[in-house]
């Protein structure tokens, strides 16, 4: 089974900073963990079934399976994401993990 990194962004202090900062430095060290397999981002807000929503972004990381996602986690450069979090995502960032499969 494939799985996935879910980070769901609350809004931050300064969009226009957040978005800078994710785009050219949080995405290029995300971008060098092992067995990454894809990466997609929200493009607009992010929004709720019943009202206002209290993020700002969502980004998807996919890996092929839990053990490639976990060894990604654990590794420096996975490590190296997980830090670099709290240099941008000011407003917080809820950050879910999950194996998936084809419906």
């Amino acid at each position: 089974m494939a799985a996935k990194v879910v980070a769901l962004y609350r809004k931050p202090a300064d969009p226009a900073a957040f978005d800078q900062y994710y785009y050219e430095t949080h995405v290029p060290i995300a971008a060098k963990m092992p067995g990454l397999r894809g990466a997609e981002a929200s493009v607009g807000g992010v929004n709720l079934l019943d009202g206002e929503s209290p993020y700002h972004h969502a980004g998807v990381l996919s890996f092929e399976s839990m053990e490639a996602l976990q060894a990604a986690l654990a590794s420096p450069e996975g490590q190296a994401a997980a830090a670099d979090l709290a240099k941008f995502a000011t407003g917080g960032v809820d950050v879910f993990f999950f194996e998936t499969k084809r419906l």
